[in-house]
C-alpha cells in the first residue's frame, strides 16, 4: 500500500500526515528547493504565502470552528500552528518561518514518508493525491487539463500584503490595541484623519500597477481581493473594509479615527509586521510611494512588498466526489486550494479528509461519512455539490451548513449553538476517525 502526494504545501503536508500515521507508506513529491513558484521563497514545507493569520480562533466562527474539529481530530497542521503561534487578538496567527519548519521537520522525520525533490511532468501510476497547490507547474497543469477537459480549469489571481519592519513604524503615530480592546493589545493601530485618508486615496487609485498577464478587475478573487482594486469602487470602501476604524479608539484623542490601518505580528519575536488587508500588485516604488503616505510607516522599512499571481481551482462540483475523489477516476484525489476551497485552513482540511478516507479504502473499512453538520463535512459536500452552477473558491462559513432545528436570539449565540452541535458530531466519531 503505496500513495504518492504531489506537493507540500498545506494540503499535501496534511494528507501525507494523516496517511502515514495510519501505517501507509507515502511518496511525497515536491519541487521545492529544486523549482520554486513567484510566491514561494524558502525550501520548507506549508510555506505560507500570503498573510501569517489562519484568521479567527473563535467558536462563534466557522473558520474557529473548522480548526477546532481539526485539533480534536489530529490534524498535523493545527499541532504545528498552535506550537508557533503568536498573539493576533481573537486569530490564531503563527511564526510563518518556524510554523513551515515543524511542518517540515514532522513531514521528515516520519518513517512512513519518503521525500523525492524535483518537479512532477507526469500524473504516476497507482494511488496519487494531487495537491499541487493554485500556482501548479505549468507541465502539470497541461497534463491536467489533457486529463480533465478542456472546460475544468478556472483562474483567479491571488495577492499578498507587504512586511514592515517593527522598529520602522513611528509609534508616536500609531498605538498598540485589539478592535473593541478584547483580547490582548496584538495590533498595531495607524490613524487617518480625513485629509490624510483623502491625499492617500486618491494616490493609491491611481498609482502604477505591475503588470500581470490576463489581469482585470472582473476577474479579481473577491476573498483576496487587492487593496487598489477595492479603493477604486469608491471613496469610502476602505472605511468599511480593511480600514475599518469602528471599536478603534485612538488613546490619544479618546475617539475613533476616520479610518486606521492595522499591523499584526508576522513572527514570534514581533520584529516584522504585515500591513493587513493590503494585498496588492502595484508596482514595488508605488508602493513604498503610496503606504508611506500613512502617517505612521513615512519611514517604513520593506522587508517584502506586495505580489499578485494567478491561482488555478477545477471546476469541483462537476469533478470530484464528497472525497475529494476524482469521480472518473477514484484512483484519483485532489486537495487543497486546487479543489476551490480557500484559505490556509480550509486547504488543510481537505487534505486531512482525503489522508483520512483514502487510508480507509485501502486498508478495506468504509468511509467516515463526515455529515453536512460539520464544517469539515460541509465544504467537501460544498465543492461537490453538481447542482452549484457558478462555482467560485469558497471559505468556509455556517451558510453552508444546516439551520438549527429551532430558534435562537443573536447571531453569535446562533452560530455558538452551529459549533457545539457540530463538536459533539466530532467527539462520537473521533475515536474511530483517529484509528491507525
Amino acid at each position: 500500500m503505496n500513495v504518492t502526494v504531489i506537493g507540500a504545501g498545506l494540503a499535501g503536508s496534511e494528507a501525507a500526515w494523516q496517511l502515514a500515521q495510519r501505517g501507509i507508506d507515502v511518496t511525497l513529491r515536491e519541487m521545492k528547493p529544486e523549482k520554486k513558484t513567484p510566491a514561494h521563497e524558502t525550501e520548507y514545507f506549508a510555506e505560507l504565502c500570503c498573510s501569517n493569520s489562519l484568521r479567527s480562533d473563535q467558536l462563534e466562527n466557522a473558520v474557529g470552528l473548522l480548526k477546532e474539529e481539526l485539533r480534536r481530530l489530529g490534524s498535523l497542521i493545527l499541532q504545528c500552528a498552535d506550537a508557533t503561534r503568536v498573539e493576533a487578538g481573537g486569530a490564531l496567527a503563527v511564526d510563518r518561518h518556524g510554523f513551515a519548519r515543524m511542518v517540515t521537520e514532522q513531514i521528515r522525520s516520519h518513517p512512513h514518508i519518503t521525500v523525492v525533490p524535483g518537479e512532477v511532468t507526469e500524473i504516476p501510476e497507482g494511488e496519487v493525491v494531487i495537491a499541487s497547490g493554485p500556482l501548479t507547474s505549468d507541465a502539470l497543469a497541461e497534463r491536467l487539463q489533457s486529463l480533465l477537459g478542456a472546460d475544468t480549469a478556472l483562474h483567479f489571481y491571488d495577492a499578498a500584503a507587504p512586511l514592515v519592519t517593527a522598529e520602522s513604524v513611528d509609534m508616536d503615530k500609531a498605538w498598540f490595541g485589539s478592535r473593541y480592546d478584547r483580547g490582548t493589545a496584538d495590533y498595531v493601530n495607524c490613524p487617518m484623519t480625513e485629509e490624510e485618508y483623502d491625499a492617500f486615496w486618491k494616490e493609491l487609485t491611481t498609482a502604477q500597477e505591475a503588470p500581470v498577464h490576463g489581469f482585470e478587475d472582473k476577474h479579481v478573487f473577491e476573498g483576496c481581493m487587492p487593496v487598489e482594486v477595492m479603493a477604486r469602487r469608491g471613496h469610502d470602501t476602505l472605511c468599511y473594509g480593511p480600514l475599518k476604524p469602528r471599536g478603534l479608539k485612538d488613546p490619544r484623542t479618546g475617539k475613533e479615527p476616520y479610518a486606521v490601518v492595522q499591523l499584526r505580528r508576522d513572527n514570534a519575536d514581533g520584529t516584522i509586521y504585515n500591513l493587513v488587508g493590503f494585498q496588492t500588485h502595484l508596482k514595488w516604488p508605488e508602493q513604498r510611494r503610496v503606504f508611506s503616505m500613512i502617517p505612521a510607516l513615512h519611514d517604513a522599512e520593506f522587508l517584502r512588498y506586495g505580489v499578485m499571481h494567478r491561482n488555478t481551482f477545477l471546476n469541483s462540483p462537476r469533478l470530484l466526489d464528497r472525497y475529494y475523489r476524482l469521480k472518473a477516476e477514484p484512483r484519483l484525489s485532489f486537495a487543497g486550494q486546487m479543489t476551490g476551497v480557500e484559505g490556509y485552513v480550509e486547504s488543510a482540511a481537505s487534505g486531512f479528509l482525503v489522508g483520512v478516507e483514502t487510508a480507509r479504502r485501502l486498508t478495506g473499512r468504509p468511509p467516515v461519512d463526515f455529515p453536512r453538520e460539520t464544517a469539515i463535512g460541509a465544504l467537501g459536500l460544498y465543492v461537490s455539490n453538481p447542482s452549484v452552477t457558478m462555482f467560485q473558491p469558497m471559505n468556509i462559513n455556517f451558510g453552508i451548513m444546516p439551520p438549527l432545528d429551532h430558534r435562537v436570539k443573536g447571531k453569535r449565540n446562533k452560530n455558538a449553538e452551529l459549533s457545539a452541535r457540530s463538536l459533539a458530531i466530532i467527539d462520537q466519531i473521533k475515536q474511530e476517525v483517529r484509528e491507525a
